[in-house]
C-alpha cells in the first residue's frame, strides 16, 4: 500500500462502508413498547432528541426518568450533571430523589429567552460535564438546531429539546423526533422521525 493511500485511509473525514454494521449506542427508555420501535432499542446517545408537547406536565418527564437515572449512574467514579435549561416548573428535589436521581447532581439554569437559552444548551452539551441536557425552547432556526446536534456528539451527551407541536412540519437535524399526546394514565407517542428507523405510533403507553 502506498504512503499516499495510507494517509488517505487515516484521514478523519473518511467514511468506510464496512462500518455500517455498527449499531449506534443507545440507552433503554425503560418502556418496552417504545424500545421495540426505536432503532437499537433506546434513546440514541450523543444525539439531539426533539420532543413536541402541547403543554408542560403531561408526562414528558416521567417518560425520561428511567433513562436519566441510568445516565446519571453510568460513571460512578466520574458522575455527570443532569442539566435543566428553562424548565416551565422548578424541579422538586424530593421527587427527583424518589425517582432515583441525585438532586446534588441536578443543574437548573433559567437563562433569558431566545438565543441565550440555545447558547446555554449548546455549551452544556459540548462541555462533556452533562450526561443529559433538557431544554425548553420555542423558535429555533436550522443552524441553531444543527449546532445543538453537533454539540451533543462532541460532549457525548443527550440533548432533549422540548418544543410546541406546531413545529412538527419543520425540518430538523434531530436524530429522533417524538410527538406526545396525553392519554389517561399514559401517553400516545408518535415517532415522527427516527434516524435508521421508520415513523410509528404507540397508543396508550403507560407511564404512571
Amino acid at each position: 500500500m502506498s504512503g499516499a493511500l495510507e494517509a488517505l485511509l487515516r484521514h478523519p473525514a473518511l467514511w468506510r462502508g464496512g462500518g455500517f454494521t455498527d449499531a449506534p449506542a443507545t440507552v433503554p427508555t425503560g418502556f418496552r413498547r417504545l424500545d421495540e420501535r426505536l432503532p437499537s432499542g433506546g434513546w440514541p446517545l450523543s444525539a439531539l432528541i426533539e420532543i413536541l408537547v402541547p403543554t408542560a406536565g403531561i408526562g414528558e418527564i416521567r417518560l425520561l426518568i428511567p433513562a436519566l437515572r441510568a445516565l446519571s449512574t453510568a460513571r460512578p467514579d466520574e458522575p455527570r450533571w443532569i442539566a435543566w435549561l428553562g424548565p416551565p416548573h422548578l424541579p422538586y428535589a424530593p421527587a427527583l430523589a424518589d425517582a432515583g436521581l441525585d438532586p446534588s447532581r441536578t443543574l437548573v439554569i433559567k437563562p433569558r429567552a431566545g438565543l441565550d437559552l440555545l447558547w446555554a444548551m449548546e455549551q452544556a452539551l459540548r462541555s462533556g460535564a452533562c450526561a443529559a441536557v433538557l431544554g425548553w425552547v420555542g423558535a429555533a432556526g436550522d443552524q441553531a438546531l444543527r449546532r445543538l446536534s453537533l454539540a451533543a456528539g462532541e460532549g457525548q451527551s443527550i440533548g432533549f429539546l422540548f418544543r410546541p407541536p406546531f413545529h412538527r412540519s419543520e425540518a430538523s437535524p434531530a436524530a429522533l423526533r417524538l410527538l406526545l399526546t396525553a392519554r389517561d394514565n399514559g401517553l400516545d407517542v408518535e415517532i415522527l422521525k427516527s434516524r435508521g428507523g421508520a415513523p410509528a405510533r404507540i397508543d396508550s403507553l403507560p407511564i404512571h
